[in-house]
């Protein structure tokens, strides 16, 4: 079931190579991070490794198959992902500035974990993404391509999770040195706002072919 060493050095350059580059989820992150703190960006990093969860048990089922044959629940996927990043923006700039002696409590942990789950879930580029990724690695000769699929998928999800902590420790540290400085903080939520929307537009317009 296990794809032999060479393949799997391959699988894991490969993989790691993408995990490291910018993308979507990595911004994500780092925006969680910036404006709310380390603990937020490390729930959003395990929140996207469980959507990916999610991505790589439907590549194993067939079902990311049947949404690239379908291109209406392609769309529909992909518009309600953007929409709801884009509704998690419009909320990050329409909340209050934060005070100098008394800031809002920061969300609650499930709150954060559920908006991370789902702004990956939503994402149809990911699963699209791991159906042409993965089955490169595969090889029908080694045993179960459901059981190979699903391992690369772990290797890949536990490579870009641990990318994406160390993203998130970054980001907290970095943007909890800039807090220091009067009003960075609001200027931290307005960005984090921003990019939600940027990425929702980047969904809903990007084609089908940018992940």
């Amino acid at each position: 079931m296990i794809p032999d060493a060479q393949v799997l050095a391959l699988f894991m350059a490969a993989a790691l190579a993408l995990n490291v580059t910018p993308g979507p989820d990595m911004l994500y992150v780092a925006a969680r991070s910036t404006s709310e703190g380390r603990r937020a960006g490390i729930l959003s990093a395990f929140a996207i490794a469980t959507g990916t969860l999610v991505h790589i048990a439907s590549v194993a089922l067939g079902l990311t198959a049947l949404l690239a044959a379908v291109p209406v629940a392609y769309e529909v996927l992909r518009w309600a992902g953007a929409a709801y990043l884009v509704y998690l923006g419009i909320r990050a700039l329409r909340s209050g500035p934060a005070a100098t002696s008394s800031a809002p409590p920061p969300a609650s942990s499930w709150i954060v974990f559920r908006q991370g789950v789902l702004t990956n879930v939503l994402n149809p580029k990911v699963a699209l993404f791991f159906l042409a990724f993965l089955p490169q690695f595969v090889d029908p000769a080694r045993g179960s391509v459901v059981g190979q699929v699903v391992f690369l998928g772990l290797l890949f999800n536990t490579s870009g999770t641990i990318v994406n902590v160390a993203v998130a420790l970054g980001a907290s540290e970095a943007a909890a040195r800039l807090r220091r400085s009067t009003g960075l903080q609001n200027v931290a939520r307005k960005v984090t706002g921003g990019i939600f929307i940027l990425l929702g537009l980047r969904l809903a317009f990007g084609g089908r072919g940018s992940s």
